[in-house]
């Protein structure tokens, strides 16, 4: 690759640019290789670090419980943290420890019976994918894929016939998969979603520190995201948003001390917050550092991180298409910073350990992995490789000149 410019990418109103040499000097990791993985676990700050780590210090010294009281006040912030960057109330917050269980939870506690309609997003994430089709077999719901445009999106049109009926239906949707760059129309489906009254949840595990997401904007009723990936916050982290007005209609199934009071021999309230799912066990130490990073994602501007993002994974999917023998695989009009592509006779785990030779970091997804999406598109795997703020021109040059060396059968000569 000859070279990718710099593209400016400029705030609305700030004048600022995204300073990608500031994110490199804040991220260890950055220096150490060419890390295209923000899509399944992204390289930490410093800061987001020095969170986990002092208050692991602190329960050290003097113990788990006592520790958490000391900190009971930066832990409460990462409520109203989680709330600023995606426009809601702190009492509409929940904290899990990973998105999958963030849905499970919510999905559970909307008790959906026999009959009952689920329509999900042919972009539906495994584990999600893995409960819906239990609850289904299990409950007898009525589990529909929604049906997909000419670019694999959700098709808004047929979505809006599916609905006309009427028929209460709980629609979830992954906003941007694990297997491809698409982006859902996360504001078409909520439009939609409000004319036929129907309980829209959106899968926001790989938007939310990637793109501006504003729930009002969006339109749904709960969201939910992890934090160790475009977040850059720690493994076993993640939150929820539930609007007021859905949360008081759910009952979690297995109600904690952490959101429910035990008030007679066979009575309990539940908390009057979305910390009703909450579970009272959890790794505080985690949370500080979700913490740290949602402070450290309002810093940047979510505005200015989806523009830069999407600059950058534009100018490497245009570098990767123009490689004799890689052909691009994300669909039609992707623009997200995730970037998938196939390399002709090779398969991907060996693409992804060639890379990994050279020092470059990218996962392969199986269609095990995403079956509604890349088994419907016939494609058994495909490489991943995701963009993030200290991912700089060296490292964009050192993965396509990788995926070049792949193409042309040398991809076993790491760089000395």
């Amino acid at each position: 690759m000859d070279s990718i410019e710099a593209v400016p990418v400029t705030s609305p109103g700030t004048g600022t640019e995204t300073d990608v040499a500031a994110e490199r000097a804040r991220t260890v990791g950055a220096g150490l290789s060419h890390h295209f993985n923000a899509a399944g676990s992204a390289l930490p700050s410093h800061g987001v670090m020095a969170a986990v780590v002092d208050h692991l210090r602190l329960e050290e010294r003097y113990g788990g419980y006592e520790a958490a009281a000391v900190a009971r006040e930066r832990t409460e912030d990462v409520y109203a943290a989680a709330a600023e960057l995606i426009g809601v109330g702190a009492h509409e917050i929940a904290l899990f420890d990973s998105a999958s269980t963030g849905l499970r939870v919510l999905l559970d506690a909307l008790r959906p019976g026999r009959g009952a309609r689920v329509i999900a997003s042919s972009t539906t994430y495994v584990s999600h994918a893995l409960h819906l089709m239990t609850m289904a077999r299990e409950r007898g719901l009525d589990l529909v894929v929604a049906p997909v445009d000419h670019r694999r999106r959700v098709d808004l049109d047929a979505l809006d016939a599916l609905l006309a009926d009427e028929r209460p239906s709980i629609l979830t949707v992954s906003h941007i998969p694990t297997s491809s760059g698409l982006v859902e129309p996360a504001e078409g489906i909520g439009e939609i979603a409000r004319r036929h009254r129907a309980t829209y949840i959106l899968d926001a595990t790989q938007s939310v520190g990637h793109l501006n997401v504003d729930v009002g904007a969006i339109g749904c009723d709960a969201l939910v995201t992890t934090g160790r990936k475009f977040l850059r916050g720690p493994r076993g982290t993640g939150f929820a948003y539930v609007s007021e007005s859905l949360f008081e209609r759910m009952t979690p199934t297995a109600p904690d001390v952490r959101g429910a009071r035990w008030v007679s021999a066979s009575g309990w309230e539940l908390s009057q917050d979305a910390r009703r799912f909450e579970s009272w066990e959890s790794a505080v130490a985690a949370r500080l550092g979700l913490g740290a990073a949602l402070r450290e994602a309002i810093a940047r501007s979510p505005e200015r991180t989806e523009r830069w993002l999407r600059g950058r994974a534009g100018l490497l999917r245009s570098a990767l298409a123009d490689i004799p023998g890689v052909t691009i695989a994300d669909p039609e009009g992707a623009v997200s910073a995730i970037v998938t592509f196939v390399v002709d006779g090779v398969e991907c785990r060996a693409v992804v350990e060639a890379l990994a030779a050279r020092n470059v970091r990218v996962v392969s997804v199986p269609a095990t992995h995403g079956q509604w999406d890349l088994g419907a598109r016939a494609l058994p795997s495909v490489v991943r490789a995701s963009v993030h703020v200290y991912n700089d021109e060296a490292d964009l040059g050192a993965l396509v000149d990788a995926v070049r060396a792949v193409a042309a059968g040398r991809g076993g000569e790491a760089h000395g």
